[in-house]
């Protein structure tokens, strides 16, 4: 070989570890600029989620960096998306297993929230051993005890039960008319649900255009109403309950026309009501006569239908624990007194909150988060057993679907039994919390008015649905991120069976429609739309499988959910669901560049189609950058009918596939 190239090669064998040296480098440098703006950011605004964002970032620019990596992960236990916590937490005990004592208890319960308990129970022990076998002198502040670490324990045990035996109901999300990307919550109706009143977080509409410390407009109340059976977009109630400050909502009397709301008063917090006007306006709130109120926080309330009896939540002294129920009764002269906490039978040290008293006035629901359930708040229930003394059942644990892990609270009944509303954290939501409906699947499937007894429910047997995930190249099973949801919006649970397998619970006994998700860091997301049989007189099972491809440069994947109105390139709702999956692909994956490619059908000229494509994948783009991707990370293409997948010879099968928008993987 000549000595000038065999000199060209050493000097190339030379120059890229050294040039892969200088990009570890620079990337360490940004790790810690992230890292450095992210704490600041925290510091002077509490804006956490702001924050989180920059954070996360920090970790993925320098996977080595136990700080910034740990710190995403608690950002994320603190805010939402509590499950993706695992990712940083385990890059840290990978590394440094003895960077925090209490390392494995974060696992653990990012572990938790993500519905995988066998992995959550495994590094709760683990965590136990180690607070049993170290010194009882230890008190550091990164030190949980051996008490909460039980509770998660027997949390995770109770999930178990609670998912392989779910109630017979169907949880939807009231959709964007109701619920925003903010906090969600306090839904009530009146009799005939043609109108909803709950608290909302969320900035269009909010009447103080400044923010609370943590960067997030002051809670509103907000009104929507039902039109031909559907909600209309929710808007702000108006400045007679709704001042520059928090207010909430709590409940509506059962006529209707008193508005119960927080706010704050003498105390840290009380509670006032408004009569609704012959016009449909709301008086300006007063105060609760009587003694309900007191120098501390009354937080929830709700009467019964006779309007004689008040159930409400109360931080006041005397109590069992951080937060007490308590019931209070109308005088003659209309006063509220008679108060009397409603005993150890329905409180606990801990915090009860959210009192719903049903329209018979027998069944009380509530939060709580002193009793065992899954995990953050739990629903539960109890019955009046004796009205002159006052005597309640033990609680009842409402169960899955309608608890989860996260917090579950604010429920609201309806004058149709086993048919309420509530607020939720959970996959699938539009942000925070959102606003649910919650039906008795059972009833719904027969159709009858009849209230389905539990005997009846027994009888209907569950139909599992097991969803494998493979690699598209391997076919080795993945340990992805999968989800399921009714085409109606209705969420269906999941328990991780590992190798890849995760097992679905379907209650329904009719055959539906369902979307099928899933997700994993460096591959492309992908999901299905398949039927499933319903539940019947016997145990089914089906099982399907979903292959995922790694993230590589030139790899394509059609958008497949993402819709417009005809002739037009503004996003519908429904798309922001699939839309979510590409950025969190793209957060994942911080030096994946993409072009979105919109295409249409042969019908109409080439320049209609060539506009209309542009500016579709234009729309697509606006939506990734709106949320934190930045612009030169999205490339935005318009190929009209230029690159059909097939024939367009016909609608369905040709011209419908056609009309679609697709990302490309320019760079990873």
């Amino acid at each position: 070989m000549h000595q000038f190239g065999r000199a060209l090669i050493y000097f190339l064998v030379l120059l890229f570890p050294l040039q892969f040296l200088q990009a570890q480098e620079q990337d360490k440098a940004q790790s810690e600029q992230y890292y450095e703006l992210a704490k600041e950011m925290v510091t002077a605004t509490k804006a956490i989620d702001d924050a989180r964002d920059l954070m996360v970032i920090a970790a993925n620019f320098d996977t080595t960096n136990m700080k910034a990596n740990f710190e995403a992960g608690y950002m994320y236990i603190t805010t939402i998306n509590k499950d993706l916590a695992e990712k940083y937490f385990n890059r840290v005990h990978r590394q440094q297993p003895t960077y925090r004592f209490d390392l494995e208890y974060w696992i653990g319960l990012s572990y938790q929230y993500g519905l995988q308990f066998d992995k959550a129970l495994e590094f709760y022990n683990e965590y136990k051993t180690k607070v049993e076998n170290t010194s009882s002198n230890y008190a550091g502040k990164d030190k949980v005890t051996a008490k909460e670490v039980d509770r998660r324990i027997q949390e995770c045990k109770n999930a178990k039960e609670f998912i392989v035996q779910p109630k017979a109901f169907s949880i939807t999300n009231l959709g964007s008319e109701i619920n925003s990307d903010y906090d969600d919550y306090a839904p009530v109706v009146n009799a005939d649900e043609t109108e909803i009143i709950f608290t909302t977080r969320r900035r269009e509409g909010n009447i103080n255009e400044n923010v609370w410390y943590d960067n997030k407009p002051y809670e509103d109340v907000f009104l929507s109403k039902k039109a031909n059976g559907t909600w209309e977009q929710a808007k702000n109630i108006g400045t007679s309950i709704n001042t520059r400050y928090n207010n909430s909502n709590l409940t509506l009397s059962p006529n209707g026309n008193m508005l119960f709301i927080y706010k704050d008063g003498v105390g840290e917090g009380d509670i006032f009501f408004s009569d609704r006007q012959p016009d449909g306006s709301w008086s300006i709130p007063k105060t609760l006569p009587g003694t309900i109120n007191s120098p501390f926080r009354e937080s929830s309330v709700s009467m019964t239908k006779d309007e004689s009896t008040i159930y409400f939540a109360s931080e006041r002294p005397g109590g069992l624990g951080v937060s007490d129920i308590y019931s209070a009764k109308k005088n003659a002269k209309g006063v509220w007194s008679v108060i009397k906490n409603l005993g150890p039978n329905i409180n606990t040290e801990y915090e009860e909150d959210s009192p719903y008293i049903d329209y018979e006035g027998k069944t009380l629901y509530f939060s709580s988060m002193g009793r065992m359930g899954m995990g953050g708040r739990d629903l539960f229930k109890a019955t009046l057993v004796n009205a002159e003394t006052a005597e309640w059942s033990e609680p009842e644990n409402l169960g899955y679907p309608i608890n989860t892990p996260d917090d579950d609270v604010f429920i609201t009944g309806t004058s149709t039994p086993n048919r309420f509303y509530f607020a939720s954290e959970r996959a699938g939501g539009y942000g925070y919390s959102d606003i649910y409906l919650v039906t008795d699947e059972v009833k719904k499937a027969e159709e009858k008015p009849v209230v389905v007894r539990e005997p009846a429910r027994k009888e209907t047997q569950i139909h599992k649905f097991l969803l494998r995930v493979i690699d598209a190249e391997t076919n080795q099973p993945l340990d992805a991120k999968v989800r399921m949801r009714g085409t109606d919006n209705s969420t269906i649970g999941s328990l991780n069976r590992g190798d890849g397998v995760s097992e679905f619970v379907i209650m329904s006994s009719t055959v539906k429609r369902y979307m099928v998700y899933a997700e994993l860091e460096g591959y492309i997301f992908e999901n299905m739309e398949i039927s499933l049989g319903g539940a019947t007189a016997a145990p089914t099972k089906e099982e399907k499988s979903i292959k995922l491809r790694k993230i590589k440069t030139g790899e394509t994947s059609v958008l497949r959910h993402v819709f417009f109105d005809t002739g037009k390139a503004t996003l519908k709702p429904e798309s922001f669901d699939e839309l979510d999956k590409l950025l969190l692909m793209m957060q994942q994956n911080t030096k994946v560049r993409v072009e979105i490619g919109g295409h249409t059908d042969n019908v109409g000229s080439h320049d209609i189609n060539l506009q209309l494509s542009q500016k579709r994948a234009v729309a697509v783009k606006s939506y990734m950058t709106s949320k934190g991707i930045e612009g030169k990370r999205v490339t935005a293409v318009g190929y009209a009918e230029t690159k059909p997948l097939v024939s367009n010879d016909d609608e369905e099968g040709g011209r419908a596939i056609n009309r679609r928008v697709e990302f490309k993987v320019l760079q990873n």
